[in-house]
């Protein structure tokens, strides 16, 4: 079952780009990446689909259902971790999250309370008081405490600390087991790379490439290190090879062609050492960026 679809999905504002012809599908038990630095249409693309915000054009739909006439309805089964959480300063926040648990059509409290503990979160303190980590700890708990079947995760661990990061992803890939499919939005490839099945990567507003994260990693690039001295990189500067670097008799590149030719040319030259390995999904997105 596909969760989440968009279809040619275009906003502008005003004149100013915000996403253009933007389609993909994320099916029911995935946790899909999507990645892309800032301004190339994360949040936005995000918003569109919460129905925050309505789209210039095109088409984008939850659980089969438009996303703006179907919008309140949906988001009962929708759990949203912005990027920047604002809060009511004066209130408490067990207060606030009651207020939030009060919208959605189940008792939350146990939820509630099971999470504020696996977060170490203080429910009796004023949300002013908190730190920025603290707050962002606040938004989880509120985005996961009714166990909504969607989770919409925009850059969900900017201000936690490494171990509080830790725990959250273990929270989440929990979710996920649970049957939720999760949306996980970052600029943090390491995140990505770690957690997600698929990824997206936008660009400018566009989608310049949907894979498997293995499968980007294994069709497209291959990364070679060689080893020699007086080794002369112009003589691997052939169809295939990108970013060819030499540093004191090193020469590192990627590949994208034939391994069987790349072989054949590396065979004609004595080598110290030679190394080729997968590239990192922050190499590979890199490769597209440049």
């Amino acid at each position: 079952m596909r969760v989440i679809e968009a279809g040619q999905l275009t906003k502008y504002y005003g004149k100013a780009r915000g996403i253009v012809d933007v389609s993909f599908h994320v099916d029911e038990g995935e946790i899909f990446g999507f990645i892309g630095p800032n301004g190339a249409g994360k949040s936005t693309t995000i918003r569109l689909f919460l129905s925050l915000i309505y789209p210039t054009s095109g088409s984008a739909t939850i659980f089969g259902r438009d996303c703006v006439k179907h919008g309140p309805e949906l988001r009962q089964e929708i759990g949203y971790l912005p990027s920047e959480v604002f809060y009511y300063e004066r209130m408490k926040v067990i207060d606030l999250l009651r207020y939030s648990a009060s919208f959605y059509r189940k008792d939350c409290t146990q939820r509630l309370h099971e999470l504020a503990e696996w977060m170490e979160l203080e429910l009796n303190r004023r949300i002013e008081d908190l730190s920025y980590g603290n707050k962002k700890k606040v938004g989880i708990v509120q985005g996961l405490l009714h166990q909504p079947k969607l989770l919409f995760l925009d850059e969900p661990t900017a201000g936690l600390d490494p171990l509080m990061q830790r725990k959250f992803f273990q929270l989440i890939q929990e979710e996920n087991q649970r049957g939720a499919t999760v949306f996980f939005s970052s600029h943090i490839l390491g995140e990505v790379q770690r957690m997600c099945n698929r990824v997206g990567i936008i660009k400018e507003g566009q989608i310049i490439e949907v894979a498997d994260i293995r499968t980007l990693q294994q069709r497209n690039y291959k990364k070679v290190m060689l080893e020699a001295g007086g080794l002369d990189a112009a003589y691997f500067d052939i169809p295939g090879v990108t970013n060819l670097e030499s540093h004191n008799g090193t020469l590192r590149f990627f590949y994208n062609g034939d391994v069987n030719a790349l072989m054949h040319k590396i065979g004609t030259v004595t080598l110290s050492n030679v190394t080729i390995e997968e590239p990192t999904l922050e190499e590979i997105f890199m490769h597209y960026y440049e």
